[in-house]
Formats: structure tokens, sequence, C-alpha cells
């Protein structure tokens, strides 16, 4: 069984959505940040750095313990251990690799600049700030929109980890500020068809 100890942000719904999607059992522990419950003793024992996501594998490889930090590589950790979502074809997995990083280095690192910015004690003080995160994170939203309109998935024909870590991003961002995904039909298609997805639905439901 796997320990899965992460909140409602971008990086802690793509270890859920991971784990969903691969079909591995596990037991959810939220994490309240606002109470700073990342910042405890148990959780710092777990995770030094103080941040969601940690997952803690109690099967991992050769039966012994895994604890796993940072959402991207708990993502590809999940897809190695049920044998999904990572192309066998070397080209395909290139073109995934680059996409996945492509999600996870830009999207969600993007959200949270944006986010900090309007949630800062005196927002006003990060106005500019915000208006140019806004702006980086619309203007890669457009790209994927136009990639997306030349293909099913995130890395081509395959549904792959690219898709998983590509929505995470994608939900928060349609949430909180969803005027930064006008007009993007090509990416909303894909959006609705990744929400239909029943483990997505159980991953999102907190």
């Amino acid at each position: 069984m796997i320990d899965l100890y992460a909140a409602g942000t971008s990086n802690g719904m793509r270890a859920r959505i991971a784990l969903e999607e691969c079909g591995l059992k596990y037991n959810w522990h939220p994490i309240d940040l606002a109470k700073g419950e990342h910042k405890t003793s148990q959780f710092l024992a777990l995770n030094p750095m103080g941040q969601i996501p940690v997952i803690v594998d109690n099967e991992g490889p050769g039966g012994k313990k895994v604890t796993l930090a940072q959402s991207s590589a708990i993502m590809v950790y999940c897809a190695e251990k049920a044998g999904k979502f990572i192309p066998k074809d070397a080209a395909k997995r290139a073109a995934m690799w680059e996409a996945y990083m492509s999600a996870s280095t830009d999207i969600t690192p993007g959200f949270g600049s944006v986010n900090a910015c309007v949630r800062a004690k005196k927002p006003q003080q990060y106005a500019a700030a915000a208006d140019m995160f806004k702006q980086r994170l619309q203007g890669y939203f457009k790209v994927w929109n136009d990639w997306l309109a030349k293909r099913k998935y995130a890395a081509g024909d395959e549904f792959s980890i690219a898709d998983l870590s590509l929505y995470a991003g994608y939900w928060r961002t349609k949430g909180a500020f969803p005027e930064l995904l006008g007009g993007m039909a090509s990416l909303e298609r894909w959006g609705n068809e990744m929400a239909a997805r029943p483990a997505i639905q159980r991953a999102v439901k907190l």
C-alpha cells in the first residue's frame, strides 16, 4: 500500500492523478498547508524540504519501503511500477519526455507564480508581476492549443504521463483563472476528454 501526503495544489493533484490512473492502491493523507502541517517535524522527516506531495510505498522494489517527494518523480515512479503510460517505442518515448517536461516545468510552476502573486497578503504590490506571469502562462497554453490541434494527446497518438501532468496544471488554471484559457478550442477538447476519465474524476474529488 502507498501513503500519499498531499494537498489540492497542482503538484499534489499530479501525484494523486498518477496513482488513480495507474490503479495503485493508496491511503490519502491531506496536508493542510494553511495550518503549516507541511512544516511539522513528522512531515519534515518525510521531506526535509517541507513540500508536498510525498509518497511512501511500503511495497517498493524488492519489497523495500520507498519514500519519494517531487511530483514529477512520483508520476514516473507510479507509471513504471504499474507498467503504464510510458511509450515503449523509443521515438514516441522521446516525444513524451519533451511534452512531460514542458507540462511539469512550464505549466505547473507558471500557475504557481500567478497564484502566489494574486494570493499575496498585499497583492497590489505584485500586480505587475502577476500580469507578467499570466501572460507567460497564457502563452504556454496557446502553444499547447496549437499542438493539440495536430495530435490527440499531449505527446502524440498515445496517452501518457505527459497528459496526466498537463491536466493538473490545466485543471487548476481553469478553476482559478479561466480567462487565461479562453478561445483555445483544441486545448478545451483535450481537457474535456481528460475530465471524463473516471480515474481523474476520482483524483480531483477532494
